[in-house]
């Protein structure tokens, strides 16, 4: 792929403080007015220009773009792949990594980036924006800015943050625990069950005790499959047999996150469950995630969700429809055996679930 580079010195002497690489996907953090007033691609050979303030970071900064910018609802499996590319690639030569990607899915990219990174001992900091760097009111300068702080900010010659994070209106959270609630606000996104790993006010406080600990002497591999014979099923009152049938009918299917009620409920129709215990039959694993943004799901806590594990559903626990949808992806592609993909399902694999 013909990305784009371009390097920018922040630091005021020969030796920075860091160098941090900066991966452009799209979405609106990038974009700025034209003399026309049309929003067009930024050039970010001119960010100091725009975020003099970066000056103060003593960083050596490289910015990767794609070749066009890619609106996050847009992404697909081969962005994914590019971006643990890139990583993968230039992995010894910087410090920190921080993806400016969209916010629409950024969840989702965050979520499988955390699998595709095994050994990750580094960090990789997503950030966008709710408004777009050329606008006066925008939220990109302070979201990059501390993005740059935080992806490189050592302590005892270890990064603070060795793991895949998200990094939006004050606050640093777990890329796979963090879903995008709000379109209308700079507080989009949230991480309901699991703690910040920072916030970030007067000074940039970092909550230890839930960052994913340094381990000394791993060494990065990266996995790049997807396989994306999955479908999400939310459920609904009301919802019909036949659409149920047509979903978990769907040639080819392995996999379906299970959208249910409250910590896992669903309704016992003979014919539901039926239609789930086919499935499992038939070798489709079924993740069961609550649609609440907060708590978990406990199997057998309610008659309505007893049956489920008794026909082979497997609980999600606390993990998001991001983080779920992703990793079932991802264990498919990586686990030839279906009985490996639904023990893996289960315990977390990079932070994604208590």
């Amino acid at each position: 792929m013909n990305y784009k580079i371009v390097n920018i010195a922040t630091a005021s002497g020969l030796n920075p403080k860091s160098s941090i690489l900066i991966i452009y996907t799209g979405g609106t953090f990038g974009m700025s007015y034209d003399e026309t007033g049309s929003l067009v691609p930024f050039n970010f050979g001119l960010v100091i220009d725009k975020i003099p303030e970066l000056k103060a970071l003593d960083l050596k900064i490289t910015v990767i773009s794609f070749p066009e910018p890619t609106d996050s609802s847009n992404i697909n499996i081969s962005h994914w792949q590019d971006i643990g590319y890139i990583i993968y690639e230039n992995y010894s030569q910087y410090d920190g990594f921080v993806i400016l990607h969209g916010t629409d899915t950024m969840a989702y990219t965050a979520s499988a980036l955390s699998y595709m990174l095994d050994g990750l001992n580094k960090p990789v900091i997503f950030t966008g924006a709710q408004i777009p760097i050329g606008s006066t009111r925008s939220d990109a300068r302070e979201n990059l800015i501390t993005a740059l702080e935080i992806a490189s900010t050592l302590e005892e010659d270890k990064p603070i943050i060795s793991e895949v994070a998200i990094y939006f209106n004050f606050y640093l959270m777990r890329g796979n625990r963090s879903q995008k609630l709000r379109s209308s606000h700079f507080a989009a996104f949230e991480s309901e069950n699991y703690p910040y790993l920072a916030e970030s006010g007067v000074t940039i406080e970092y909550n230890k005790s839930s960052i994913m600990a340094f381990r000394p002497g791993l060494k990065l591999k990266l996995h790049k499959g997807f396989d994306n014979n999955v479908t999400i099923l939310k459920l609904f009152p009301g919802i019909s047999e036949s659409v149920v049938n047509s979903i978990l009918g769907t040639p080819g299917l392995r996999g379906v996150v299970l959208e249910t009620y409250g910590s896992g409920n669903t309704m016992n129709y003979d014919w539901f469950i039926k239609s789930l215990h086919s499935a499992v039959t038939r070798g489709i694993v079924i993740f069961n995630v609550s649609q609440c943004i907060g708590g978990k799901v406990i199997q057998g806590r309610y008659e309505s969700s007893r049956i489920l594990e008794e026909i082979g559903v497997l609980s999600g626990q606390d993990i998001t429809t991001e983080a779920a949808i992703t990793k079932l992806m991802f264990l498919l592609a990586k686990e030839k055996n279906t009985k490996e993909v639904k023990k893996k399902l289960i315990v977390p694999i990079a932070g994604e679930m208590s």
